[in-house]
């Protein structure tokens, strides 16, 4: 399974993967994510989604792509990984992992509906109840702020 998270951790679209590799939907799922959400200025993958064909392909549909290269690096291609911005956005990335775990944790771990189109209504299901366990989330640490009320300081 791929998914695209956006910076608030809130899935945007995902990918069953049926006799495909990561670096097979690495376009087709950005531009599923672009169909949605236009504004995607980056986009961090797992050294699985690289090919050199994805590099070029997803630099051109947004601007930022952090996608390591597999196996040994050239100095170039060292220098670029090693970019500040590259890194960052890398770091992020753990965010990701972070999600797919979080599906497993509440029901992907066992599929209990048969077969290809039972598995991928179980995931679409689980993506919309991460989406609201977030957006609950959200609002509570909210309403804790908003109890807390503003700092006061002494001059």
């Amino acid at each position: 399974m791929a998914v695209v998270e956006d910076q608030h951790r809130f899935i945007l679209t995902h990918h069953v993967m049926q006799k495909t590799t990561d670096d097979q939907v690495a376009v087709s799922l950005v531009e599923a994510a672009l169909a949605g959400f236009p504004n995607i200025s980056s986009a961090s993958f797992d050294k699985g989604f690289h090919s050199p064909a994805n590099q070029i392909a997803l630099a051109v549909l947004i601007p930022q792509v952090v996608m390591p290269k597999k196996g040994k690096l050239s100095q170039a291609q060292r220098e670029h990984e090693a970019d500040p911005e590259f890194v960052d956005l890398r770091r992020q990335h753990s965010a990701v992992e972070s999600a797919i775990n979080a599906l497993e944790v509440h029901g992907l771990d066992r599929c209990l509906d048969h077969g290809i189109d039972g598995l991928k209504r179980y995931v679409a299901l689980a993506v919309v109840a991460r989406n609201i366990q977030r957006l609950g989330a959200i609002l509570r640490q909210q309403e804790a702020e908003r109890q807390r009320g503003p700092y006061l300081r002494a001059a």
